[in-house]
């Protein structure tokens, strides 16, 4: 009886998550319709720039300086305006933050573990969670049909263990395999606090997340707060690209986005939601890849806004293999593109929620327009380079961009009192890092556009130490 007084083996069925799964259907001949059609347009333009190119009064010579310089001066300007369009409201924002209250507003909350094969780091993680400076919360693991060992290691945390102001309790749900949404709505159904905490398995978050996000929720139109994600295993060169990715890459977007309120997608690995906004929208879906974009998408659209919160830290492990890596983004770009599918009525309708429609333009930009240009403005530039003499200028401008990249990456790092040896790495950050990156996303893009089946690629763990990032 005290066995099973300890742990909560509880069956929970949602109608609302009982999404039908991705992609079982057969689409072999939509596929090959797409690809068709596809193929057909793209001979079509072939045709008509070899028909049309003759009758223009340019050389071909001509016509390939004038189309470089037109396309640096296009591409650098897009560059600029998005680079300080995001400093500028950043800076607002970090000027509105200053001003907030820390104190006064403690409510219960709930957090929710959502573990699938996390045997190696589960029990580092809740110790992390024990840690916390915050009395008033309890920890809800969801065993999600483990096949190792994550079930017994979580087990032996469970009840009532010391944490930094006295007990706090630990519950276990276990749970047939259902997918990460399904978990985090099993532990949200299970749990009777305000504030639900949701976070992945292998997270271990900083010691004042909670006292630091949960003030937000003061103001009764705030349904979620999205936490600051940083990489934990670091000292590597992939890793710490990844690290800087995270700090001017997201982290930026995000305090830009939280300026109006309209941050376009809380991160898996520490998000803060009001219950009753989870309830409004009907919990997480499972009929996306990108279950957090898909909710943070469904609480803008029911009118709910968003924030973020910079010093409620959760450090997550990235990928140490660029294989890994791939595998991870790819699955990113697809989830969220099917998020902007699941939506797209609003991207063509402003009047039904102005604000949505931001989001989702910004997001279907960012996953599908930006990733091509920059794609297609490297391969056109280096075959200027090579065939008409432009070396010269391929390299100020990528000196260029390097420079924009390391004065983004210094003010990004100096706001964070992040490591400031990360800043160097913003010379090959862009023509490495971000332009590998690009094309997973364009492959990934096609992919979905064809709609070929994917899986879900769980990231293998090592089980690595959470870094102390110097100040």
């Amino acid at each position: 009886m005290k066995e099973k007084n300890k742990i909560r083996q509880t069956k929970i069925t949602l109608a609302n998550t009982q999404s039908s799964p991705i992609y079982k259907e057969d689409r072999k001949p939509r596929i090959v319709k797409r690809i068709i059609w596809s193929g057909l347009v793209s001979l079509l333009l072939i045709l008509i720039i070899a028909l049309t190119l003759p009758l223009t009064i340019l050389s071909v010579p001509s016509l390939i300086e004038y189309s470089t310089l037109i396309s640096l001066f296009l591409f650098l300007i897009i560059l600029l305006f998005r680079y300080f369009a995001l400093l500028v409201l950043a800076y607002l924002y970090l000027n509105e933050y200053t001003f907030n209250s820390t104190t006064g507003f403690y409510p219960f909350i709930s957090i929710i573990v959502p573990v699938y094969n996390e045997g190696k780091v589960v029990a580092e993680s809740i110790r992390s969670l024990l840690r916390l400076d915050y009395s008033n919360f309890e920890i809800i693991v969801v065993n999600d049909g483990s096949s190792d060992d994550t079930y017994d290691v979580a087990k032996s945390m469970v009840g009532f263990q010391e944490g930094r102001y006295g007990k706090i309790k630990v519950s276990l749900i276990n749970k047939p395999n259902g997918g990460k949404a399904r978990a985090l709505n099993a532990g949200i159904s299970y749990s009777k606090a305000e504030i639900v905490l949701c976070m992945d398995g292998d997270s271990q978050l900083s010691e004042d997340s909670l006292r630091m996000a949960v003030r937000h929720f003061t103001d009764p139109h705030i349904g979620a707060v999205a936490g600051n994600v940083k990489v934990m295993n670091r000292k590597k060169f992939l890793t710490d690209l990844q690290a800087l990715e995270y700090v001017e890459g997201l982290n930026l977007a995000r305090a830009a986005q939280s300026y109006a309120k309209l941050v376009n997608i809380i991160p898996g690995p520490i998000g803060l939601f009001r219950k009753k906004a989870i309830e409004d929208i009907g919990y997480y879906s499972s009929d996306t890849f990108a279950e957090d974009a898909d909710v943070t998408l469904k609480l803008l659209s029911h009118g709910w806004k968003i924030y973020y919160e910079p010093r409620a830290i959760s450090y997550t492990e990235a990928p140490e293999k660029l294989y890994q890596l791939l595998k991870q983004r790819y699955r990113w770009t697809r989830g969220i593109l099917q998020a902007v599918r699941k939506h797209r009525k609003l991207l063509l309708n402003p009047t039904i929620n102005f604000g949505n429609t931001i989001v989702l333009w910004s997001m279907f930009y960012e996953a599908l327009l930006w990733p091509a240009m920059n794609i297609f403005s490297n391969l056109f530039f280096i075959f200027a380079a090579l065939f008409y003499g432009f070396s010269e200028l391929i390299f100020f401008w990528w000196a260029g961009l390097a420079l924009l990249d390391m004065v983004a990456a210094l003010y990004c790092v100096a706001v964070e009192k992040e490591e400031l040896r990360l800043v160097p790495y913003a010379i090959v950050y862009r023509m490495f890092f971000i332009l590998t990156i690009d094309i997973c996303k364009a492959m990934s893009t096609i992919e979905e556009f064809l709609g070929f089946e994917m899986s879900w690629g769980k990231l293998e763990r090592v089980g690595a130490p959470a870094t102390t990032v110097s100040k």
